[in-house]
């Protein structure tokens, strides 16, 4: 079965839980796009995602893409397709109107792109980064390259890739050598090689517009070493005259996944290029860039999860084995009745829904802090996207491939074969945890550069924002209250340790934010199985989330609390 995605369960959440179109309507920018928009852009999304998109998932796989003479060509199916998706809007959906885009709110364009990813990971890589390259151009780039590359970027009619990566510099981006070097045209010739270039030459668009982090080298500059050295060059596949740029693709990755996307390894060879924003600022620029597809790859890990979730619940509701507990006569029960089938579908459900209102409101978020008319609303929007994008990223993405995991466990044997479609989930998810920054790298950013800073203030008021939509009269809200308090008084205590010995926030950074995500998650669905319109199948994964998935909390707690214990008695033993 393809995927299809569930319009009712989004328009819910989005309507009965976040209350999207009352809060986007009143940003200026939103002020007609009402809840009635909003579906009707959400069911064209769908139809386009189920009958272009999903079909060419296994295509995407079986077949692949092949390099030929420089040149990729994608797995059949696929030009046809992002020409449709061109011709239907759908790069410019949240791009402001005047830069030619629809100008709608961010949230639409998050849940485009869970979808996309649910139904064809390797298709959705394609236009995963127009978005992040078109406002990183938007806020750094100079007129002359804004008004040559912007509208193209918004359209869709051009693709875009960033390319940040050498063999001997992955994480450690300081290690970056590919040169630049200044021309007397304001251009500069950039000169080097990258590696896992998603994208970086492919048969969808003419032309390429790559974002190469370089470091300045020339006659009368060169840049220093390290990060603070590192400039960001526009570098097109094809050059305003027609001609070919100096950019070659050298071959294609053989990859555990994600076969219908090309991987490349780009080798520039004095091709030329122009600098995106101030010299030695490139990773300032970049990562406008990086933030944007952080939130994308969380979303892509929900999608993720809800494909492999839809594909094993189909399964499990028309295979028999066995009679289940309690069953009565002797035919073989549907697996879906064995207690423990039923765990993991219902454990991934609560997972699923709880991770996307968060990420819904994490991408209003976005539009507030932009758009937002009260400076203390647009301040606290933003603290909210700098403090739960790593954590959405690094979390739904542990979970989309552990789900997926669990998910291929219903199907027994068959979910091992390639009939079915599931072993292709799991495979596709598994990059998720590793690009875009490592899963361990986003919990490191949480805490060292996110939280500890301030000794926790931020998240506090995150935390207590939380509390405060939420009835303490009822028993499971004031359950959730209490770990918020519990994970703020942790936070502190983990804040005075690491002060002594800052190691320990290194250590303990994974856990920190498995804890943020789940305080998160139970006010999700503290949230969701109060709204309006809830039905059993949310009081079940409700039921799940609290019984299977949330005890971890205290797990975590008692690893971070354990840790500062033994810091903090250390440290007194080393005074006396």
């Amino acid at each position: 079965m393809n995927y299809r995605p569930s319009t009712e369960e989004t328009r819910f959440l989005l309507e009965a839980v976040l209350d999207a179109p009352r809060q986007l309507a009143a940003l200026p920018p939103f002020a007609e796009v009402d809840a009635e928009l909003q579906g009707q852009v959400l069911d064209q999304a769908a139809t386009f995602v189920a009958d272009i998109v999903a079909p060419l998932q296994r295509t995407g796989d079986e077949v692949g893409c092949r390099l030929e003479g420089g040149a990729v060509q994608t797995p059949p199916g696929f030009p046809e397709a992002y020409r449709a998706f061109v011709a239907g809007g759908w790069p410019g959906l949240a791009v402001p109107v005047d830069d030619g885009g629809q100008g709608l709110p961010a949230v639409l364009e998050a849940v485009l792109y869970e979808w996309l990813a649910a139904a064809n990971h390797g298709f959705t890589m394609a236009p995963g980064l127009l978005h992040g390259a078109f406002e990183c151009l938007r806020h750094h780039g100079s007129e002359a390259l804004k008004q040559r590359y912007l509208p193209k970027i918004a359209s869709g009619e051009w693709l875009a890739t960033m390319c940040l990566t050498e063999a001997h510099a992955g994480s450690d981006l300081g290690q970056v050598r590919t040169r630049a070097e200044p021309q007397a045209d304001g251009s500069v010739r950039v000169t080097g090689t990258k590696i896992f270039i998603s994208g970086g030459e492919h048969d969808l668009t003419d032309n390429i517009v790559h974002l190469v982090l370089c470091r300045l080298q020339g006659s009368e500059v060169q840049a220093p070493a390290g990060p603070k050295g590192l400039s960001l060059a526009l570098v097109p596949k094809q050059l305003d005259d027609g001609t070919r740029n100096a950019v070659h693709c050298e071959r294609i990755e053989e990859k555990m996944g994600l076969h219908g996307s090309p991987t490349c390894v780009l080798r520039f060879d004095g091709a030329t290029g122009w600098l995106v924003g101030e010299p030695g600022r490139g990773l300032a620029a970049m990562f406008v860039m990086m933030n944007s597809a952080r939130l994308h790859v969380a979303l892509q890990g929900i999608g993720l999860l809800d494909a492999a979730w839809q594909k094993a619940d189909a399964y499990a509701h028309e295979r028999r084995q066995m009679r289940a507990p309690g069953a009565t006569g002797d035919a073989a029960s549907l697996i879906v009745e064995h207690p423990a089938v039923a765990r993991v579908l219902d454990t991934q459900r609560a997972w699923i829904d709880g991770a996307r209102l968060i990420a819904y409101r994490t991408a209003m978020q976005l539009d507030i802090a932009r758009h937002g008319a009260d400076a203390a609303a647009r301040e606290a929007a933003q603290r909210w996207c700098n403090l739960v994008t790593p954590v959405l990223k690094a979390a739904c993405t542990q979970q989309a491939f552990d789900g997926a995991s669990a998910c291929l466990q219903v199907f027994g044997g068959h979910g091992y074969v390639r009939e079915w479609g599931i072993e292709q989930i799991v495979r596709d998810a598994r990059v998720t945890m590793i690009y875009e920054g490592t899963n361990e790298i986003q919990a490191i950013d949480l805490l060292v550069r996110k939280v500890l800073p301030d000794a926790g203030a931020g998240l506090a008021a995150t935390l207590l924002a939380l509390r405060n939509e939420l009835d303490a009269s009822r028993d499971a809200d004031a359950d959730v209250q209490r770990r918020l308090a519990q994970l703020r008084y942790l936070t502190t205590q983990l804040a005075m340790a690491a002060h002594a010995r800052p190691r320990l926030a290194y250590e303990v950074a994974d856990d920190y934010l498995r804890l943020v995500m789940l305080a998160m998650l139970a006010w999700a669905w503290a949230r969701i199985e109060q709204a309006p319109g809830a039905d059993e199948g949310h009081a079940r994964a409700a039921a799940a989330f609290r019984r299977w998935v949330l005890p971890e909390f205290e797990m975590r707690a008692g690893i971070v609390k354990r840790a500062c214990e033994e810091t903090i008695a250390q440290q007194a033993g080393a005074m006396r």
